[in-house]
């Protein structure tokens, strides 16, 4: 990104890389949530009690 800048790239051509990077990034995030949430969560609320509430506690989304 920063090379973009430095060569002075058209502004939108900028831009249009950091949705992209946004995008994935958010992606990445999404699929490791649902990982998350597919596993340890799953198991730790299966056994309930404290370890529940720390896992899904683990797991809030900002």
């Amino acid at each position: 990104m920063q090379r973009m800048v430095d060569a002075d790239t058209y502004c939108i051509d900028v831009l249009t890389q950091v949705s992209a990077i946004n995008a994935a990034l958010q992606s990445c995030a999404v699929t490791l949530l649902d990982d998350r949430l597919g596993s340890c969560v799953t198991d730790a609320i299966t056994q309930g009690g404290d370890q529940a509430r720390v896992k899904v506690g683990e797991c809030q989304w900002p």
